[in-house]
């Protein structure tokens, strides 16, 4: 009896170090200018987001799993959305709202309504998150590198916990999602990694707040 309960230690130690033998790195992405932490190397597929107003804009999923947990980074490339949502308007009927307006430069509302599409990127994302089958435990406010967020914390029905990270940086959309088992502890290693590069690789930092949307601030470093 003594053996059998040896053998099947052995067999549950094996599987769980299999389980976890990925080594977490740094992961760099030069193409969407960001690096955050993977275990292993992330796969890395390529996909479409339906923005609030309709627009397919392309996006690339960075995908990996360890053990039970899953770990993903969805970024959304909202620099087309002005010219996909003018040509989309061209087949509003006459006088619809969403094809009216646009004449101040100031104005939120324009053929299409882009304006509204691309200011409100990160609540609708936001909105999208809590619209799952899952109960929301916590939405704050963050920053990363004085780069503005949002936190969201999910519970799902099985128990598991999804961290959310939501941000949105030289126009494109940042969305990380970590999935642990029920008890599990917080995936910080993920969470906490993310950063932004910029065209030479370079890590960046400002020193005041970056605001989506507004004219972007001078660097830190």
């Amino acid at each position: 009896m003594r053996l059998r309960t040896v053998v099947a230690t052995i067999l549950f130690l094996s599987m769980w170090t299999a389980a976890f033998a990925q080594e977490w790195t740094e992961f760099v992405s030069k193409e969407d200018r960001f690096t955050t932490n993977f275990p292993g190397t992330p796969q890395v597929t390529t996909s479409t987001y339906r923005s609030q107003f309709g627009a397919d804009l392309p996006a690339r999923i960075y995908s990996a799993s360890q053990g039970q947990s899953r770990f993903r980074m969805t970024v959304v490339d909202y620099s087309s959305i002005e010219k996909l949502l003018t040509e989309k308007s061209q087949a509003c009927p006459p006088g619809a709202e969403t094809c009216r307006g646009g004449s101040n430069p100031g104005s939120s509302t324009g053929a299409g309504y882009w304006k509204v599409d691309y200011a409100g990127a990160l609540v609708y994302a936001s909105w999208q998150f809590m619209q799952r089958d899952a109960k929301v435990t916590e939405f704050i406010w963050n920053n990363i590198d004085l780069v503005e967020g949002y936190l969201l914390h999910l519970t799902n029905p099985d128990k598991s916990r999804t961290y959310v990270s939501i941000f949105m940086h030289a126009d494109k959309l940042y969305l990380g999602e970590a999935t642990v088992p029920a008890g599990a502890p917080e995936p910080g290693l993920f969470q906490q990694a993310l950063g932004w590069i910029d065209e030479n690789g370079k890590s960046i930092r400002y020193q005041t707040l970056y605001h989506h949307g507004h004219p972007t601030p001078p660097r830190a470093r």
